[in-house]
């Protein structure tokens, strides 16, 4: 498998867990901002992170995700029983439909508006949603080591949202379970490895 990532982007999670599974793979740096040639041959909407398995290509976080826990079901990172599984897509879902998407306005999607004041209050409502999300978060983490229970690939995608929370600077203040659940994740020896291997560390 051959994974076409960005450093610190939301590849990190598809790279985290390609780590996870143990099993070799290649990694190749591509740049999103400009989108570089080589991302471009196998993505033409130059976004990230891109699998190659064999001559196929997928994109899209979430169907990565499931594909690698599919794929390698040994690594048990996608839930070994229906309600497991769909736990782990749960906390997907959220991740993916909710938190995600409201990083958008920091990284330039309301730039258009050429109104800095406008922009800030874009901001700070997406500050809040993801601060919102990350309580559900922290209140499922209060019972739970890992976000779906056990560790899984919704793991490894939070812990990329939790980076950018922090460097957004979005208040994480008495989010006690969520900074245990991340020092956890930091201190994963495949997460240091990725991160390291990122340039990240």
């Amino acid at each position: 498998m051959k994974l076409y990532y960005a450093p610190g982007a939301c590849s990190l999670a598809t790279h985290i867990v390609l780590e996870w599974t143990g099993k070799s793979y290649e990694a190749e740096k591509v740049s999103i901002h400009p989108k570089s040639e080589n991302l471009l041959a196998v993505n033409p909407a130059g976004a990230v992170p891109v699998l190659e398995d064999d001559g196929w290509v997928l994109t899209q976080n979430s169907a990565i995700l499931n594909y690698l826990a599919d794929v390698y079901p040994e690594a048990k990172l996608g839930g070994d029983t229906p309600r497991a599984r769909a736990e782990v897509n749960r906390w997907l879902g959220v991740i993916n439909s909710e938190v995600h998407p409201a990083y958008k306005p920091f990284f330039g999607a309301m730039d258009y508006l050429g109104d800095k004041a406008a922009i800030e209050k874009v901001h700070e409502n997406s500050r809040q949603a993801i601060r919102k999300n990350l309580e559900r978060a922290d209140k499922q983490l209060e019972s739970h080591d890992w976000i779906a229970g056990e560790c899984s690939v919704a793991d490894a995608y939070l812990f990329v949202m939790l980076r950018w929370a922090k460097a957004q600077k979005i208040d994480l203040a008495g989010l006690d379970h969520v900074e245990a659940w991340f020092k956890r994740m930091s201190s994963d020896s495949a997460v240091t490895k990725v991160l390291r291997e990122e340039g990240l560390d």
